[in-house]
């Protein structure tokens, strides 16, 4: 360590030297870090050594939790054995490819191949680019524009961010790029008319979809891009109705139907994947967070021979497809995800969030009385709390006074790491959550929301 250093707190050489994501600047200068040391089942450590259940398992990817020592040695035999290699220029090696075989088996709709990459937005700006390379192999240039949804997330590189239906996403960073069009949120207690049943509003989703189309030009639309339910975006549930009325609006008009499954992969809803949990029929599927539970960076691109058959034509013309990652496919990852995946199957993950994932529901619901609560919504191991300022009439708070986050940072002083998308406050812990653990977790965070009512009744908060 640099002797200038050796001195100084993890906290402080952190303020010094680390550019954080998500994170307001200025003000981190003067709040520093909360610095986390170590994890061990739900729970993370800080330096302090006080505990706090990870009720977002870190960034919605740790399902397994922390101290997986399987998951652990699985790195390890791999860095002995081959710690990197690629997959370019007809190379390969055994991890990847048992992955991409365990995918391609397990996948809710018939796949073709699959390509790995490093992080969610790395898949599905891939996806992006093949939607493209796809359309010019079919001799269809028009044919490119990409729906997403307003408050989507679908990740922060250029393209993926003019996907991502959410403003500080966008605001000064010159996105989105052309060919990007946005849908309407599926989200019934926000965007629902009055007296408009949820499959009322489904059907006007759709419509107001093909609408949409239609003003474009089918020939000129390729893909729609959807969560099956919205993480980032407020942990959105749709109208059971919804996505079969958006796949027939997509099949009308020859359009791909690109599933982002990634926080939705891998048990979260109660299925194996969100695309079962909604009856959605995928063209393409982007993965990543559960697939390895966050121990490594990975993520993979499942393509249908739809998508497959012409994108192989058209690397056979120019006689290269020429896209890829240094770290894609990396063994060490490949590795980790694979025994992931075993470990998915021998534990019956899907039987454990049945299990407990009624707890957590209920758990959620028994807040809906509270004076803060407006709504209530989730499925299988994720939910999610709005905040208004008067229930009746669903009036939100000012944005202004900060509420949500307000309520966030009680949490954490009372044990619990949450997070807030504006006043919608998410849940998405381990899947390997036991139920005492998660009524602990709804414990410490009823402290904090009324804490966070009284504070506003005092006008301190």
């Amino acid at each position: 360590m640099d002797p200038r250093t050796s001195n100084r707190t993890t906290a402080e050489r952190d303020v010094e030297s680390v550019l954080h994501p998500y994170t307001n600047l200025i003000r981190h200068r003067e709040t520093g870090p909360m610095v986390i040391t170590r994890g061990q089942g739900v729970r993370v450590f800080d330096e302090q050594g006080r505990d706090y259940i990870e009720g977002l398992a870190g960034l919605w990817c740790t399902s397994l939790g922390w101290g997986e020592e399987r998951l652990v040695e699985a790195a390890a035999a791999q860095m002995r054995k081959l710690p990197f290699y690629h997959l370019f220029s007809h190379k390969s090696h055994d991890p990847a490819v048992e992955l991409c075989d365990r995918l391609l088996a397990m996948a809710p709709a018939p796949m073709s191949k699959v390509f790995l990459a490093g992080s969610g937005s790395e898949a599905n700006d891939t996806a992006i680019k093949l939607i493209h390379y796809r359309a010019n192999a079919l001799g269809q240039p028009a044919k490119k524009k990409i729906i997403a949804r307003d408050k989507a997330y679908h990740g922060v590189t250029i393209a993926t961010a003019s996907l991502t239906g959410l403003p500080n996403n966008q605001r000064s960073f010159d996105v989105p790029i052309p060919g990007t069009l946005k849908a309407g949120c599926p989200h019934h207690y926000r965007f629902g008319r009055p007296d408009e049943s949820e499959a009322d509003f489904a059907t006007r989703m759709a419509e107001d979809l093909e609408a949409l189309i239609l003003a474009e030009g089918p020939d000129t639309v390729a893909a729609f891009f959807a969560e099956p339910v919205m993480g980032a975006g407020g942990v959105i549930v749709p109208p059971a109705t919804y996505f079969p009325k958006i796949q027939a609006v997509l099949d009308r008009h020859d359009i791909l139907l690109v599933a982002d499954e990634v926080i939705c992969g891998f048990g979260r809803t109660g299925k194996m994947f969100g695309t079962e949990t909604f009856a959605i029929r995928p063209d393409m599927m982007t993965l990543a967070k559960g697939l390895s539970s966050g121990y490594a960076p990975i993520s993979a691109l499942m393509v249908n021979e739809r998508v497959f058959g012409p994108v192989a034509e058209e690397s056979g013309r120019i006689g290269v497809f020429g896209h890829g990652y240094t770290y894609g496919g990396h063994p060490v990852s490949a590795a980790v995800a694979v025994e992931t995946l075993k470990i998915y199957a021998e534990r019956d993950i899907l039987a454990q969030v049945a299990t407990v994932g009624p707890a957590l529901q209920r758990g959620l619901e028994a807040f809906r009385d509270h004076p803060l609560v407006g709504e209530k919504r989730g499925v299988g191991l994720i939910g999610a709390l709005e905040l208004v300022d008067d229930k009746a009439s669903r009036r939100p708070f000012d944005a202004t006074r900060g509420v949500g986050p307000a309520v966030v940072a009680r949490a954490q002083a009372n044990g619990v790491i949450l997070r807030a998308m504006g006043d919608t406050i998410a849940f998405s812990p381990p899947l390997v959550i036991s139920e005492d653990e998660i009524a602990e977790m709804l414990r410490r965070f009823g402290r904090a929301l009324d804490e966070a009512h009284g504070a506003l009744i005092r006008e301190s908060i």
